[in-house]
């Protein structure tokens, strides 16, 4: 009996894997995970290898400064002062200006690229943003030195290293991260959502007010404090701008228009000229612990308010 050319146009039923194909796959699949496994501990491990190190060798510090002197308001390592309120003020006082300036500007580009930029605009600022980010500190801080300090200067300070130099550039260095990220964030919202705001009659800002922006609120928050993190860790250039005068700025108007120094630049400025072992070289490092655990507070704080905007993250979610 012949088969009817319906039954000859059936396609075989597919075959399933041969066994040694399945082991090869799972062993693949395992070392993989076992790889990403292994990255991520290693991750942790190497943070928590540098804060060890970082007490250890600042253990003098804490143990022979007495603490009223290490929160102290003058910094002269010569006579054996070591107060670290004029460094953190100056550190805190440079990033406060530089995320006043970077982070509405930030945003505000990131909005219109994300939202409002044709597409053909969107392909060629994207990439010189990004491309922006890639500049040498060393470069920008020469650029601030030399251009942008007698501008400060005609702004009524006595001299033009200043904090609020030291904000400006902050702020350009910080801009392409938040702008990037930001942006990004603002892509990776679903189109339905907009779609929906439109249809129930919202404006274009209403739905980037009230629905995108929320909506990308984690990815926004990310793209801040990476860029609070790019400042505030930022060395070369603020040493070269702020003015390198360790005094607590008198608070009032002219409060950015005047000399600091913040915590980075002081560890790059003397670190290569002090005795190892010395108390002063502790106490470099114990600058280096205070600045390590301010930075993991950004980080919770930042965990913090990811998690307030969406709850707890579970597993395949974003």
């Amino acid at each position: 009996m012949t088969a009817t050319p319906a039954e000859s146009a059936v396609p075989p039923e597919p075959t399933a894997p041969p066994r040694a194909a399945r082991s090869s796959r799972l062993l693949a699949e395992r070392v993989i995970e076992a790889a990403i496994a292994l990255a991520g501990v290693s991750t942790v491990v190497i943070v928590a290898l540098i804060f060890l190190f970082l007490l250890r060798e600042s253990t003098a510090a804490f143990l022979d400064v007495p603490l009223r002197q290490l929160m102290g308001t003058r910094w002269y390592p010569i006579e054996g002062l070591f107060g670290f309120l004029p460094l953190i003020a100056g550190s805190l006082v440079v990033t406060i200006g530089a995320v006043v300036i970077a982070v509405p500007l930030g945003l505000i580009t990131a909005i219109y690229l994300g939202e409002i930029a044709p597409p053909s605009q969107r392909e060629v600022l994207k990439p010189i943003i990004e491309v922006l980010a890639g500049i040498p500190s060393i470069v920008l801080g020469f650029v601030g030195w030399v251009a942008l300090a007698p501008l400060v200067q005609q702004l009524g300070a006595t001299t033009g290293l200043t904090a609020l130099t030291g904000s400006l550039i902050l702020a350009y260095m910080a801009l392409p991260t938040i702008i990037s990220i930001s942006e990004d964030a603002l892509y990776a919202v679903p189109k339905a959502y907009r779609d929906g705001a439109l249809a129930i009659g919202a404006t274009q800002w209403q739905t980037i007010w009230r629905v995108v922006l929320p909506a990308a609120r984690s990815g926004i928050v990310i793209a801040v404090m990476l860029g609070i993190g790019r400042a505030i860790g930022e060395t070369m250039a603020v040493m070269m701008v702020t003015g390198n005068a360790a005094n607590i700025p008198a608070l009032g108007p002219g409060l950015f228009l005047q000399p600091v120094r913040t915590m980075t630049a002081t560890i790059a400025a003397e670190m290569g000229e002090v005795q190892r072992g010395s108390l002063h070289y502790s106490t470099l490092f114990a600058i280096g612990v205070v600045l390590f655990v301010i930075t993991f507070g950004i980080n919770y704080v930042a965990g913090r308010l990811i998690g307030a905007s969406g709850g707890p993250r579970r597993r395949g979610q974003l």
